[in-house]
């Protein structure tokens, strides 16, 4: 029987509490998974409060179907976090958040927005998915965010929040953050936010295969 390793526990532990302390997420809102190898992935319990998460809110499951194995209860959005991490051998971190300007645009009309405001958004996040609103911890929406993400590193759910996909903490961590700092951006700016021009934004994507450096 797989058993968690003390140290990824640790770690897990901080990059949630890093997460929340960046505002992200309110209270039990959000969830974070980590894959620790190629069959396991730790993710926050249900009801589990990010920034403030214990070594004993977090759930060892298998990345093939979601699985338990360690007695505690997932988060209900286990669903898709398992099938973006079977989708993309690239991603080993998932992290749901709703983080104030962003889940305000998601509760408008995100397709309607362009949100190449910054370097930002096209250097480390590229072109977010927009899906609409589905039950939060269904099938349909678990299926829809896995199939979504296939090709994006970020996901806008209707009335519901944002999923990012990271090679690491940092990563997942980053891309949400930059993603509030732009919606912060266009929520205050209004119509006088003047977006990148196509050409500046072909320029700052990373070449096919390359990871994002600094920008």
């Amino acid at each position: 029987m797989k058993t968690i390793d003390e140290k990824q526990l640790n770690e897990f532990v901080a990059a949630a509490h890093k997460a929340g302390s960046y505002g992200l997420m309110r209270c039990s809102s959000g969830n974070l998974s980590w894959r620790i190898d190629d069959e396991h992935m730790l993710i926050s319990a249900s009801r589990s409060w990010l920034a403030e998460i214990t070594p004993d809110q977090v759930a060892l499951c298998r990345i093939a179907d979601g699985a338990v194995l360690n007695g505690k209860r997932p988060s209900v959005e286990t669903g898709f976090h398992a099938g973006v991490l079977q989708a993309r051998s690239d991603v080993n971190v998932v992290l749901h958040f709703q983080s104030p300007y962003a889940t305000t645009i998601t509760c408008g009309q995100p397709e309607n927005v362009n949100f190449f405001v910054l370097p930002e958004m096209a250097y480390y996040i590229g072109t977010p998915a927009v899906l609409p609103y589905l039950t939060p911890g269904s099938a349909e929406l678990a299926e829809a965010v896995t199939e979504a993400m296939t090709s994006h590193d970020l996901a806008i759910l209707r009335n519901h929040g944002q999923i990012t996909a990271g090679c690491d903490f940092n990563d997942a961590i980053q891309k949400a953050v930059f993603f509030e700092m732009v919606c912060e951006v266009i929520h205050r700016g209004g119509n006088s936010i003047q977006p990148l021009t196509p050409e500046a934004i072909e320029q700052l994507r990373p070449a096919d295969g390359q990871q994002p450096t600094a920008v």
